[in-house]
Order: C-alpha cells, then sequence, then structure tokens
C-alpha cells in the first residue's frame, strides 16, 4: 500500500437519513484539520437549518451557502424553471469554486437529487471533477446517485433507511432532522 495523498471524490447516498449529517461531519474534522470548507446546498433555501447558524463560528473557514428555494416538483411534471435556473446558477458556483482551489473541500449538498430530477446533466459533473485540483476533496450527497459519479467516486457510502421516526407519526425534530 502506498502513501498516496489526493483529494478524494465521496458520495453520500441511499435512502436513509444522514447523508447531509454525514457530510457535515466530515466537514467539521476538515476544519479542525486547519482545511477551508464551503458547502453549498443546491435545493434547500426555505427552511432554516440548525447547521446554518453553527457553521458561522467558524468564519471563513466553512462557509455554506442556500443556492434554492426549497422542496421542488418531481415527477410527472417538469421541474420548475426557476428551479432550474437556481440549480444551474448553484452548480456555476460550485465548479468554479472547484476549480479556483480557494477551498480544501467543497460539499455539494442535495446535488444527487438535482441531477436525478433531470435539472443538472451528470457529464457536466463528472467532467469537472475529472478536472478539479489534485488535493481539493468534494462530497456529493443526495439519493439515486447517478452510475457514472458513483463509478469515479473514491468512497460511497449508502445510507439505507432500517426505520424512521416519522413512521410512527414523530414529526420533525429541532437539532435533528433541521
Amino acid at each position: 500500500m502506498s502513501d498516496l495523498r489526493r483529494g478524494l471524490i465521496i458520495v453520500n447516498t441511499g435512502p436513509g437519513k444522514g447523508k447531509t449529517t454525514a457530510a457535515i461531519g466530515t466537514a467539521l474534522r476538515a476544519v479542525g484539520q486547519g482545511m477551508r470548507v464551503l458547502m453549498l446546498q443546491f435545493l434547500k433555501g426555505s427552511w432554516h437549518y440548525g447547521e446554518l447558524d453553527a457553521v458561522k463560528a467558524f468564519g471563513d473557514k466553512f462557509v455554506l451557502k442556500q443556492m434554492g428555494r426549497g422542496f421542488v416538483k418531481v415527477g410527472a411534471e417538469k421541474p420548475d424553471l426557476e428551479d432550474v435556473r437556481m440549480v444551474e446558477d448553484a452548480w456555476a458556483e460550485a465548479e468554479k469554486a472547484i476549480q479556483s482551489g480557494d477551498w480544501d473541500l467543497v460539499v455539494l449538498d442535495e446535488i444527487n437529487y438535482a441531477i436525478s430530477y433531470g435539472m443538472l446533466d451528470p457529464a457536466k459533473v463528472v467532467e469537472a471533477l475529472k478536472h478539479k485540483p489534485e488535493m481539493v476533496h468534494v462530497i456529493l450527497t443526495g439519493r439515486s446517485a447517478h452510475p457514472t459519479i458513483v463509478e469515479l467516486a473514491d468512497t460511497v457510502t449508502e445510507m439505507r433507511q432500517v426505520k424512521h421516526a416519522y413512521e410512527k407519526g414523530v414529526m420533525a425534530q429541532r437539532g435533528i432532522e433541521y
């Protein structure tokens, strides 16, 4: 085993809870090691999540930006054009941030949803990841990670739901789900 060091491409996917939470945990670890972290949330935007306030304590070492309006329509309907525009803007900022080398870790939260909903071309993402600076780490979260991204990634974790409190009628809890 060689002592190879390089920026990793990490995917947190699957139907279970914890994809974003795991990415934030890794981001906190990175900040603790003196690294700079940018987290772009592709679809979140209408709710106020606890992590928005928590990361303020880290100043410019951990920057979190909500880039969407919140939940998007999916299924038989095509995504709202405004949501698609916002995803495209988020991707433009993400690609610029990754290529800039200003960040040691870039978290692309919920990007897998944007891709699976047909709002973002996975080929664009793969191409950018293939040409990222050598030491930049990238985490992509969200269900239904595209097969080309899974193939390219160094580490892929699939969260699997065994059970969830919501199934018993327990609503989302402050500090746990948001």
